[in-house]
This record gives structure tokens, sequence and C-alpha cells, in this order.
């Protein structure tokens, strides 16, 4: 498999190539040349797969003959070693539960696929390191931290907006030392990721190896096309239409659920669900794509002014905005929208949300009005724990702690405080 720059002025590059540089020389995003169809028996058969057999039929095109066989399924493996669970909330609406794992985001899958790819192409380098440069608006730093702590040849430094992540967050990705080093940033996610961005193409930083662990990176991204798959199998019996909103903020998540779709996976529908931060619903009214500077919300991972997998998105189409609208919808909620949601969830249902789940959960409900026999399925892609600061008060309850956050609820935070691109290059070296 061969990928290309999204910005047409850049070599084409294999996948190695690809999860290696991060970002393309023309600061593209790399896409893979082909996207060939599943065969249509895989979907008739796919109930009685296994989720490591499923995520190996879905992955290995874009791997090609880059891994082995018998590597790659041991990569799933240890990716994929906990549970995807697709919960009733109410009668004909799912929550997809992707907390599972061992920083409780959905970004532990892309994180440890990711970072076994890596320690794979790095086994035969004894006297080079890369250097993993990543912004997080949230959860990606703890998943990034978890899945790269300790693997050979690899650095970590990781970005994020002091002050806009939670404690829980921070903890998660400041406390684990080893060869994981956080920056904190005085700005906003924006600010992180146009340093990191400004890093890569930094001819005076290329001794450094850098790549990204953010969803750019596709290793990180593709991934993340698993768990659509995992709930269709869980939904599959009951033969309706499939509805999926994704709380959205750089929309690696619901672009790899759009590449499920053309991989053949039947879904009817996506909707991308946003707080504030409304880019993308106000280029589905004006057509006309207007990035503004990022807001605090409470659902601070989606806190993205200028999604960077949204080209993707628009490549998936050919730019055709006809053919987008006709699979995809987005819309826009408030903080007081995204609690009044979280207070509905847990009073009718007894589920227990958080804000972005919230946010995808509005969403999906303003969609499936739209869609009289579908079923809709609503990421929840952290614990409730995580934004214990937001959900306790809201809905008048104690979380208990899981013992994944338990571990580093009480370790001393580590960071270096930074305010701009030059001291994050002085710090790199």
């Amino acid at each position: 498999m061969k990928y290309y720059s999204l910005n047409h002025n850049a070599p084409e590059v294999s996948f190695k190539e690809a999860v290696i540089q991060g970002l393309a020389s023309d600061k593209g995003l790399y896409f893979p040349q082909t996207i060939t169809p599943l065969n249509p028996a895989f979907f008739n058969v796919i109930e009685n797969l296994s989720h490591n057999d499923i995520a190996f039929d879905v992955i290995q095109q874009f791997v090609g003959d880059e891994i082995p066989e018998e590597n790659l399924r041991e990569i799933i493996a240890e990716t994929l070693s906990f549970d995807f669970p697709v919960v009733e909330v109410e009668k004909g609406i799912y929550s997809l539960e992707l907390f599972h794992g061992p920083t409780m985001a959905f970004k532990d899958v892309g994180a440890r696929f990711m970072s076994r790819c890596l320690a794979y192409f790095n086994k035969d380098k004894k006297d080079s390191k890369n250097t993993v440069l990543v912004a997080t608006s949230g959860d990606t730093g703890g998943a990034v931290a978890s899945g790269f702590l300790g693997v050979d040849g690899v650095d970590v430094v990781i970005l994020y907006p002091s002050g806009k992540v939670s404690d829980i967050q921070e903890k998660q990705l400041t406390t684990l030392g080893q060869n994981i080093k956080a920056l904190e940033v005085d700005g906003v996610f924006d600010d992180c990721q146009d340093m990191v961005k400004k890093a890569f193409l930094d001819e005076t930083l290329a001794h450094k190896n850098l790549t990204s662990a953010n969803s750019i990176n596709i290793a990180r991204w593709l991934p993340q096309m698993f768990y659509f798959f995992f709930a269709y199998k869980a939904l599959k019996s009951q033969n309706k239409p499939l509805v999926f909103s994704c709380p959205s903020g750089n929309f690696g998540n619901i672009c790899a659920g759009i590449m499920a779709k053309k991989l053949g996976l039947p879904i009817e529908h996506f909707v991308a669900s946003t707080n504030v931060n409304d880019t993308v619903p106000r280029f589905l009214e004006s057509g006309k794509y207007d990035p503004k500077p990022s807001k605090a919300t409470i659902s601070n991972a989606m806190d993205v002014g200028n999604p960077s997998n949204f080209i993707r998105i628009q490549e998936l189409y050919n730019n055709d905005l006809k053919a987008f609208e006709k699979d995809f919808s987005s819309y826009s909620y408030t903080d007081e929208e995204t609690l009044a949601a979280l207070k509905q969830i847990y009073n009718t249902n007894g589920y227990i949300a958080e804000p972005h789940g919230a946010v995808g959960y509005l969403g999906l409900k303003k969609e499936l009005q739209k869609h009289e026999n579908a079923i809709g399925v609503f990421l929840e892609t952290a614990h409730p724990i995580k934004f214990l600061d937001v959900v306790e008060p809201a809905l008048g309850i104690t979380l208990p702690i899981p013992e994944q956050i338990e571990s580093v609820i009480n370790e001393e935070k580590v960071s270096v405080k930074i305010k701009s691109y030059e001291e994050l290059k002085t710090f790199l070296g």
C-alpha cells in the first residue's frame, strides 16, 4: 500500500514511512492510494468472528506486507486487550463504550496500535531513536503516554494547554516518567497543534526523527475503524439501518467511520456532534470552510477550531458536497445543552454519560428524527470519571474511582511550562 499527501506535493510513501514521518514534507496528511471494499461474505459471517479476526481483515490491506501476518496479529491482540460494549441507553439508542482500556479513553486503540507498529519498525535500529511529538486537548496525551511507555527507541513529548484539561487527564500524561515528557503550554489546543506541525517541518530538528501520534498519523487513525465493525457485529441481528453519532474534535473517529463504510460496512448515516467549536456545522450551512480559534468548554477534548482530519473526509467524497451531505450531518451544542442532556440521560435511563458522549447523544437524537426505522449509536469516548468535576455536581452522585485511575491520581505531576515554539525547539534540542 502506498500513501500520498493530501497537499499533492510530496513523494508517495509506504505504510512504514508514513507511520514514521507522521506528516508529509509538504505539510499534507497521508491518505491511502486505494481503498478496496471487503468481500461481502465477510459481513455475512461477521457475528461469528472474533474482534481480533475482524480487525485483521479490516486493517491488513493498509499495512500490506510491511508487517508479517504473525506480527500484525500479535499487534492487534495487544491493542484489543479490552472490551467494547454496546449498551442500550433507551429504546433504539445505544452507547458504544470505548473507555475500557488502560487510560479509559477511545484513543487507547490507536495509541497502542501505533506504538507497537513503531516498535516493530524500530526493532533492528540500535543506534537511533524516534521522538513522538503529540498535542493533546485531553485524552490523547494519556493514551499516547500509556501506549508508548517503555517502548525501546522512542521518546515521547506531549504538549497540552495549561488549565484546559481535566485533573485526571493531566495526571495521566504528567506522572509516568521514563521516556514520557509533558510540556504545559500557555495557550489553547490549537496553539499546541500548531507548534507540533511547525516542528515537523523544521529541518534543524531532522536529527530528532520526529513523528506524530495525533490522529494525523495513519497508524493512530486507521485502527479507529475497528469499533464501528464491532458495533455492527453486536447490532446486526436487529436488521435495521444504523446511524452513528461521533463527538467530534479533530474528526479522526468519524473519518475512520466513513472509511469503514467505504470498506462496505452498512452504515446509513453519520453525525458529527460538536460543542460550540462549530467549524464543520457552519461549513455544512454555508459551504465555506472558515476555522476560528477554539473556545474552552466542558467537553474539552473537542475544543478544536481547525479539525485536522476534515480534509481526509473531503477526500473520501472527492470534495463532492452533495454526496457528502447524503451520508453526513453535523450539529453544535452549548455547555448548557450538554449538562441538560447529562441529567436527562441519567434521570430517565440511569445511564451515566460524560460531556462528550452527551454531545454525541444530542446529535443522534436530532438525526434519528429523519431516519424513522433506524437505530442509533453514539460513541462514549471516555469514562465519566475523567470529568468528575462536571459529572458529579451535574448528577448529584459520587463516582467510584476505577483502578486505572487510582494508579495515577496520587502521583506527582511533572511538566515543563512553555509559551512559544522557540521554547519547544530548545527543549527538543
